[in-house]
């Protein structure tokens, strides 16, 4: 939003350089971001100045040049060479000496140089006005007035005015300080704070509102009729019809306003609608009256694919919720963001219907939102006007109408307010905002400040007041509120740092689902995985490939596209879509993971099927292990590279004692399930042809689906980690060669191992399986390997042998293994 500083003071003095009244206004929330120095004329005439005509002869070597001496109120005459024709002695002329940057109309800037022009010295310009940028015309030298006084500015003799306009960027919670005055309003309540910081006693100089017209009270009726037939889409509708138009230029005044922020003069009626928006916040709407079918206003919603032309020349299509402003005919405004071509003001229009409404914000952005509209209009309502504010913008509206295009009120004003917003109460305590603040404010300085805002107060006693917010303060609605407007008009630089911080530490004792999430992140990101982030949204028909209930997904109404029609209910999917796409595009090998939610419905007995959402870890191995290299082979990732990743990932958790058990599901060729303390926390495995062939997926997939709300409530429930003296003994390894039935898994092995062994072992792995004729039928051979070890002394080979002994009866007695020598 741009401010302009000669606007702004037309409503407060303001006594503060372009630089210091950018700091104020950033230190009260109002970000300026540039300042920018704006002037009628380029360069604003600076060291242009008046002089006069002494001397003239004819240039010796040129026929067309002459050599003039001319007095600029120096101690010397300056000899400039002049090409103009009209140049005579006696002229008051203007002129660029050296030094002087000129900015001509038609050419670039550039700075007068003493030169000599034909052989003869030139010490400066006398200049036409297209060469300092007045005008288009260079016919000849500029020639003044003769009264023009000798050695006086140029821009003092041609009023050139300069101005400074600040970019204010604006949070969308500020709808009050959306126009010039809004920002006059918190800029005086700064200067008072700043004022109460020297002398307590300060009175606030408010920001003057701008004059108006009182309207008629003798008319009693309004040739033009409105009806609000959509009330929740129109918090307050008024208007005024205005006869004896003369539409025509504005004024200097009113164009440059309008031009030093950014805004192309129409005509006078257009242009003083814009005026008061960017001046009191309150967008106008002007309608040719004479194109009003039926003398009158209808506020209502048109049926969806009405079609309607814009202002711009466009065809729209309306929606079912767009709200009109309609004639008895035909649609002629779409309310609050753009007007309509067929109603709008032109050379012609000879009466008015001036139109000063607020429009609910929800229903204007959804509008603006639709068609793909932004207007200033639009901007505004957005964020919430002040329906107080409406029948006040006409009125002064009314006024400048009146001086710049001759209108007169032709009827009684319309205003229709079903609904009146009165300003919300607040209970503001002293003490809170000591306490939220973090400084005890004198409250005589807290109240100056609350009144400067607007904000009255209703009742006050020692500790507390009772306060009415008018509605401008959109973002003020509770105690906080107060508290902030209170320390942005008192300045946070005001607030020091006490001597000593006073901190509470928050502690839980359940687990930073955040930190453990990305403590597995780094893990997985040093082992050469990549991060992935799949979109929520999927194709129904995936879950048909697992023979998933239907019922259970979660449609969204109204999907943009059939692809994006439920809610995810598995990583799965997403990341086989990723890989895809990779593949695709020459990138076979990949390791990659994603952390988000799954959603589904759930079964209830009693009818109702909640949603849930459940919180997920999936990872993704494909292609080659290893690049290629002369040293090393280039293995496929195979399924115990997925295992001990997965594995690697529970570890680093705390998660160690952990039991795989196969198990069959829809997603995997081949599978297994990881079970901590009777509780399954992640399934992986070979992920199934079938699907992979239907997301044209080449290759070995493989795939780990970690249920990582059981993850976290298994960490929780962890023990603490202890610290475990390092080991001052040997261990001692020890074989054993167990021939078992084929049906009989490693698993179960191992189990009986740390069963039977729970002081001394400290290992058990499996190095190598053999299956042959040798064994006998549906036999199999494990190589087992046990590390023992004392941590208070060195094991015996008797102590050794008595271990083994008893892990070789437990193997007999229950797998029947008989042992391999």
């Amino acid at each position: 939003m741009k401010i302009s500083l000669n606007w702004l003071s037309e409503y407060i003095k303001i006594d503060l350089s372009p630089a210091q009244l950018a700091e104020k206004l950033t230190g009260c929330g109002l970000e300026v971001e540039s300042v920018e120095k704006v002037e009628s004329v380029p360069g604003g005439l600076q060291g242009l100045v008046v002089g006069e005509v002494v001397e003239k002869i004819k240039h010796p070597n040129a026929d067309k040049l002459s050599v003039t001496k001319v007095n600029v109120g120096g101690t010397e005459l300056l000899n400039i060479v002049c090409g103009a024709s009209n140049v005579e002695v006696g002229q008051k002329v203007i002129v660029a000496a050296v030094g002087t940057k000129v900015y001509p109309i038609a050419a670039a800037p550039f700075e007068i140089n003493k030169s000599k022009i034909r052989g003869e010295l030139s010490e400066g310009m006398i200049c036409a006005e297209d060469e300092i940028g007045l005008g288009n015309s260079h016919d000849g030298i500029l020639v003044l007035a003769k009264n023009a006084k000798v050695g006086t500015s140029a821009a003092e003799i041609f009023g050139i005015n300069s101005d400074h306009v600040f970019e204010i960027g604006l949070t969308p919670n500020r709808a009050d300080a959306m126009s010039h005055f809004g920002v006059a309003r918190d800029l005086s309540a700064v200067l008072l704070a700043d004022a109460l910081q020297s002398n307590p006693s300060a009175e606030h100089v408010a920001a003057v509102f701008p004059p108006s017209n009182a309207f008629g009270e003798d008319l009693k009726t309004s040739p033009i009729s409105v009806e609000l037939l959509s009330s929740e889409g129109c918090i307050r509708y008024s208007g005024i019809l205005i006869n004896g138009i003369v539409v025509k230029n504005s004024p200097d005044w009113l164009q440059t306003r309008l031009k030093a922020i950014g805004l192309r003069p129409v005509n006078n009626v257009v242009d003083v609608t814009n005026y008061i928006l960017h001046e009191l916040g309150q967008p106008l709407h002007a309608f040719d009256a004479a194109k009003i079918l039926g003398k009158k206003i209808v506020v209502k919603k048109l049926a969806k694919g009405t079609k309607f032309i814009t202002l711009d020349g466009i065809e729209r299509k309306l929606s079912e919720n767009d709200l009109m402003i309609c004639d008895g005919d035909k649609p002629m405004c779409i309310a609050g963001v753009f007007g309509g071509l067929d109603a709008g003001v032109s050379e012609t229009t000879k009466s008015i219907f001036l139109e000063s409404a607020c429009f609910e914000s929800v229903h204007v952005r959804k509008t603006a939102k639709f068609h793909n509209i932004k207007t200033d209009s639009s901007f505004r309502f957005e964020r919430g006007t002040d329906p107080s504010l409406t029948v006040y913008a006409l009125q002064r509206a009314a006024k400048l109408l009146q001086e710049l295009a001759g209108g007169e009120q032709a009827g009684s004003l319309i205003d229709i307010y079903p609904t009146v917003v009165n300003p919300k109460e607040i209970a503001f305590a002293f003490d809170n905002c000591d306490m939220l603040i973090g400084k005890k404010i004198d409250h005589n300085i807290i109240k100056k400040i609350i009144r400067a805002l607007g904000i009255s107060i209703l009742s006050e006693g020692s500790d507390a007041l009772l306060l009415a917010v008018p509605a401008y303060k959109v973002d003020v609605t509770r105690p906080a509120d107060v508290v902030e407007e209170v320390l942005r008009i008192y300045g946070y630089n005001n607030i020091g740092f006490p001597a000593r911080l006073h901190s509470s530490l928050s502690f839980s004792v359940q687990p930073n689902a955040e930190k453990l999430m990305e403590c597995c992140s780094d893990l997985l990101s040093a082992n050469g995985f990549q991060e992935i982030l799949n979109n929520s949204l999927t194709k129904s028909s995936y879950y048909d490939l697992l023979k998933m209930e239907p019922a259970l997904n979660i449609a969204i109404l109204n999907p943009l596209s059939s692809d994006l029609g439920i809610m995810r209910r598995s990583l799965l999917f997403g990341g086989l879509e990723t890989i895809s796409y990779n593949q695709k595009r020459k990138s076979p090998d990949l390791r990659l993971y994603e952390t988000g939610k799954v959603y589904l419905k759930k079964k209830n007995e009693d009818g109702k099927w909640p949603y849930i959402e459940l919180q997920r870890f999936g990872i993704f191995m494909t292609g080659r292990l290893n690049r290629e290299s002369w040293n090393s082979p280039s293995d496929k990732i195979g399924f115990f590279d997925l295992k001990g990743s997965v594995e690697q990932i529970l570890n680093r958790l705390g998660l160690s004692a952990i039991k795989m058990d196969a198990i069959e599901a829809a997603e995997f060729s081949s599978a297994m399930k990881g079970v901590v303390r009777k509780k399954e926390v992640v399934r992986f495995g070979l992920v199934s042809k079938s699907i992979l062939k239907a997301l044209d997926v080449s290759g070995e997939v493989y795939y780990a689906d970690f249920d990582w709300d059981a993850v976290l409530s298994l960490v929780a429930t962890s023990k603490e980690i202890r610290f475990s003296e390092v080991p001052k003994f040997p261990s001692v390894r020890r074989d054993l060669a167990l021939v078992l039935d084929k049906n009989i898994s490693y698993n179960q092995v191992e189990e009986l191992a740390w069963q039977t062994e729970k002081t001394l072992l400290r290992e058990v792995n499996l190095f190598d399986v053999y299956e042959g004729e040798k064994l006998g039928t549906n036999k199999k051979s494990y190589a087992v390997s046990f590390i023992l070890q004392d941590i208070e002394a060195t094991l015996t080979d008797v102590r050794i042998e008595k271990i083994m002994e008893k892990l070789t009866k437990t193997y007999t007695d229950k797998l029947g293994a008989t042992i391999r020598i």
